[in-house]
């Protein structure tokens, strides 16, 4: 299952969600946004229309790392992806 996870080099929640995705041999595609408008607008579509960000949202959170599974499922959670993977 191919995982696509949301993020920025700048945050280190992404770079060892990576990190972690890398070390199970898990296959995934990162959109990174520290370089790409077009990554970026792609994640704040997903962030401004999905009930799952809300409470980032309230709280002033960006809510990265952020998975898309392959079957649409979107999640914050690197355990659920880990999880799911095996």
């Amino acid at each position: 299952m191919k995982v696509i996870m949301y993020g920025t080099n700048a945050c280190p929640d992404c770079v060892n969600a990576e990190n972690t995705l890398k070390e199970n041999n898990i296959q995934y595609l990162y959109l990174d946004w520290t370089n790409s408008i077009g990554n970026l607008k792609r994640f704040l579509k997903l962030r401004d229309t999905n009930p799952l960000f809300d409470d980032a949202k309230n709280t002033g959170s960006v809510a990265i790392p952020c998975f898309q599974l392959e079957d649409g499922t979107l999640t914050l959670d690197l355990e659920e992806v880990l999880n799911k993977q095996s």
